[in-house]
């Protein structure tokens, strides 16, 4: 099966790819392309179609939450209220940029919210303003959720920012681009095959870009759920 798209549509098909069991050829078409970024797909289309054509094939990991999949991310706070900023307008005439602009945006409406993140048997309950669990390496247009991070490695990275203000979380993001989280204590970080978060009111899931269900929200890996032509 060959898809050529973004990561939303990607995200939308994998229900399908799942149950199909066929290898995916990735032509990546969208704004922000993060699952070909990850797997090092080029970005040409006509260089794309020729990874698929050589016949190479990877398998990797999904993510899951509440039952849907995902290849890159599943946010809950500020990516909501980014997914939401970023319209089909904005993504057509700026392209990545978008999210930057998008992000802006967001932060002007930052909602801090409390959170309980379990797992492992622990639970951790603070303030935060964004928790992402991330299966893949890269989101956002290139942001990375962890630096040694891999699509294959058989667990989801977590990291929650706990944040008070616009100027704090400001001052985060190159941390946030490059996947150094760990060295702020700002960020928590965990990483594992199952997590579960609750929030004291239901609060929506983005996957992918893709807003699709609501907490409590429960998370585990789907090991090479999927298999992919890479170079």
């Amino acid at each position: 099966m060959v898809i050529a798209g973004g990561d939303g549509t990607l995200n939308a098909a994998a229900p399908g790819l799942i149950a199909a069991g066929l290898p995916l050829g990735i032509i990546p078409l969208g704004t922000a392309n993060d699952l070909a970024r990850t797997l090092n797909i080029p970005l040409d289309p006509t260089e794309a179609a020729r990874v698929s054509a050589q016949g190479r094939r990877r398998r990797i990991d999904l993510g899951e939450v509440n039952g849907h999949p995902f290849s890159n991310v599943a946010s809950i706070g500020f990516g909501v209220d980014l997914t939401r900023a970023l319209t089909r307008d904005s993504k057509r005439r700026f392209g990545v940029l978008g999210y930057a602009i998008a992000g802006l945006r967001a932060l002007e409406r930052l909602d801090p919210f409390r959170a309980e993140i379990i797992h492992g048997g622990e639970t951790y309950v603070s303030r935060r303003v964004h928790v992402a669990v991330g299966n893949g390496r890269h989101y956002g247009g290139g942001m990375t959720i962890a630096e040694n991070a891999r699509i294959d490695d058989g667990r989801l990275d977590v990291y929650s920012l706990e944040v008070a203000s616009f100027w704090r979380l400001l001052r985060l993001l190159p941390a946030l681009r490059s996947g150094r989280n760990q060295h702020w204590a700002e960020i928590r970080t965990l990483a594992g095959e199952e997590i579960e978060i609750h929030t004291h009111h239901p609060r929506s899931v983005n996957t992918d870009g893709e807003i699709r269900t609501r907490t409590p929200a429960y998370f585990r890996v789907l090991r090479g759920a999927l298999e992919v032509f890479t170079p």
